[in-house]
């Protein structure tokens, strides 16, 4: 549940870290929480959400121990592929006809509209919009991650994530300034299931190696093979 409430040992279990970590961070109010007594209760939904933020600066050693972490916590296969049958058939474009960030999303939601995957397509639209508003998604230079601010268990068919690469970058709100290319669509029916598949794609893209391949696949196909290719990867090391 995004209110679940966690004490410390719960979090250094959850995010795979030294429990004098968490309360270093907590301490200096440098992880959301609020003080209770003499320790402290953190909100899951808010340090989801803070991981979010981190992605980009988190290193692969330490993406995988969060990986592995919030797996466990749900109760998920640490040694399965995530991101790849996700992707419904249809569900990759290239070139994603956009030259807008509300054009990327529209575009994005309409594939999965069309895999009928979607129950309300413009109210997904209208929630996406509300989540880049309040913080852009795009995480990693060129890439993107939309994705609602709350699991949507009714109005989905199936959690999915979809994939677009547009012809030239497009502002989506990087904190540098850059534009950006490539796109994750990420909705999930559970929150147990979101922060799961970000961090798995995080660890995928995490080198520029892996993004230029992605930006160089000829078309659609090749690209759903190298996301493949590359879950196989992160598999094989963590």
């Amino acid at each position: 549940m995004p209110r679940e409430i966690l004490n410390e040992q719960q979090v250094a279990m959850y995010l795979h870290m030294d429990i004098r970590e968490v309360v270093k961070l907590a301490s200096r109010g440098q992880i959301p929480c609020r003080k209770v007594g003499s320790g402290f209760a953190f909100r899951k939904g808010e340090l989801d959400h803070w991981v979010e933020e981190q992605i980009h600066h988190l290193e692969p050693e330490r993406l995988a121990e969060i990986s592995r972490g919030v797996s466990l916590h749900h109760g998920l296969e640490l040694s399965s592929l995530v991101v790849s049958p996700m992707i419904p058939h249809g569900g990759v474009a290239v070139p994603l006809a956009a030259r807008t960030r509300d054009a990327a999303i529209r575009a994005l939601v309409d594939l999965a509209d069309q895999a009928e995957l979607v129950y309300g397509r413009d109210d997904l639209i209208e929630e996406l919009r509300k989540r880049e508003e309040l913080c852009s998604t795009s995480l990693i230079p060129g890439v993107a991650f939309p994705h609602p601010r709350h699991p949507l268990p009714y109005d989905l068919a199936a959690s999915f994530v979809i994939v677009g690469r547009t012809s030239t970058g497009i502002p989506f709100g990087a904190s540098d300034g850059s534009l950006t290319r490539l796109f994750f669509l990420i909705c999930c029916k559970d929150e147990r299931t979101h922060l799961h598949v970000l961090t798995r794609l995080a660890l995928m893209l995490h080198d520029d190696r892996a993004v230029d391949e992605l930006m160089a696949a000829d078309d659609a196909d090749e690209l759903r093979a190298t996301l493949l290719e590359r879950e196989q990867t992160v598999l094989e090391k963590h």
